[in-house]
């Protein structure tokens, strides 16, 4: 079993890219597990037909006895869908959500029982502390890749998210892949973030182009993967399916 997290700043398209991976495993035979680490728990939505499924502090809010079978969903292409979830706003803290759905899965057996090949974890990046550096501190995680733009913000919470790894990686936790730049189109971006990826001692994995098929897809609660399978476009994200997971 291979686990990745994904880090990236809010709303870099970091969401997207993760689940488009995920369908681009799955339509390769693997089987993927996909875990929402973001309090808005959106991050499985365009693999369950854009609804948003329970997320595990909702059932453990309404059950005091949680299954798996309350928690895990299987979406399209047979990718099992996990949503950690938040806090009631402006109560408690939004880390402590991934807590608390990393201690129940382990708790329910749910890698041994589901035994999937590649999990991944779609973490938020702006800050990287808490509950949001679990899938690097707590062992969860074997590698990390950061989405990022050419954008400054991005590129600045890419650089947090690396320097957090590093810092974890002496004591054996996950390494640092790489970065996927999710382009936005702005002047030199590659070259911007080939820059930022050398400061940070790590390669940039891939490019994914700026795509008006990203929109189509979700606006159907859909991947691209799945929507328009035959697209170059989803061809692309079976390239960095391949990066990831050879």
């Amino acid at each position: 079993m291979r686990k990745i997290a994904v880090y990236g700043k809010g709303g870099i398209g970091k969401s997207t890219t993760v689940s488009n991976l995920s369908a681009a495993l799955a339509a390769r035979g693997l089987k993927v597990m996909q875990i929402g680490c973001d309090p808005k728990a959106d991050s499985t939505r365009n693999l369950t037909g854009g609804v948003k499924i329970k997320t595990v502090l909702d059932v453990l809010r309404d059950k005091y006895e949680a299954t798996l079978q309350d928690i895990v969903t299987e979406g399209e292409l047979g990718v099992l869908c996990v949503e950690a979830g938040g806090p009631v706003p402006g109560v408690g803290c939004a880390g402590r959500g991934i807590i608390t759905a990393f201690e129940k899965l382990k708790e329910l057996e749910a890698y041994e029982i589901y035994q999937p090949d590649i999990v991944l974890y779609d973490v938020l990046g702006d800050v990287v502390c808490g509950g949001f550096a679990m899938p690097i501190r707590g062992g969860y995680a074997d590698e990390v890749c950061i989405v990022t733009s050419g954008e400054m913000m991005s590129l600045y919470a890419a650089s947090n998210i690396a320097y957090a790894v590093k810092s974890f990686g002496g004591r054996g936790y996950a390494s640092l892949k790489g970065l996927i730049l999710n382009a936005k189109n702005i002047e030199k971006e590659e070259e911007l973030v080939r820059d930022a990826a050398k400061e940070m001692e790590a390669p940039m994995l891939f490019k994914i182009d700026r795509n008006p098929l990203v929109q189509k897809a979700e606006d159907l609660g859909r991947t691209v993967v799945a929507a328009f399978p035959d697209s170059p476009l989803a061809a692309e994200y079976e390239k960095l399916s391949r990066i990831l997971c050879p």
